[in-house]
């Protein structure tokens, strides 16, 4: 079900797109050239076919956004990733298993500085 809604959600989104794109500029945007607010222009133009298809996909791209939503925090779980992860120490006598057995990669001299190694001929 949830990936029916994302594959439609997906086709209105580039649809959604698309047809903002085919649209005609009506100029004016933010205030450009026309003394801002629509001053300039007698009055609203009647709604186009595309942009009466802009509102239904619109429309259409939220109900499937808060759809998705939905179902996504129905499905998650109410725990942490972590909780799962349970690290005990091994007790004493019991033989180290994974890291532990890995030899220390860097030898404990104190506080001297790391040097190369040296190259004996």
């Amino acid at each position: 079900m949830e990936n029916i809604i994302l594959t439609v959600h997906l086709i209105i989104a580039l649809c959604l797109i698309g047809i903002v794109l085919i649209q005609r500029s009506e100029g004016g945007g933010l205030g450009v050239g026309g003394g801002g607010g629509g001053a300039a222009t007698s009055g609203r133009p009647g709604i186009t076919a595309l942009g009466k298809l802009t509102w239904v996909f619109g429309i259409a791209f939220v109900i499937t956004s808060i759809t998705l939503t939905v179902l996504a925090a129905r499905n998650a779980n109410t725990g942490s990733v972590l909780d799962g992860a349970v690290i005990t120490a091994p007790a004493e006598g019991e033989a180290p298993v994974g890291d532990a057995l890995l030899p220390p990669t860097l030898p404990s001299s104190g506080d001297a500085p790391l040097a190369p190694p040296r190259v004996d001929e």
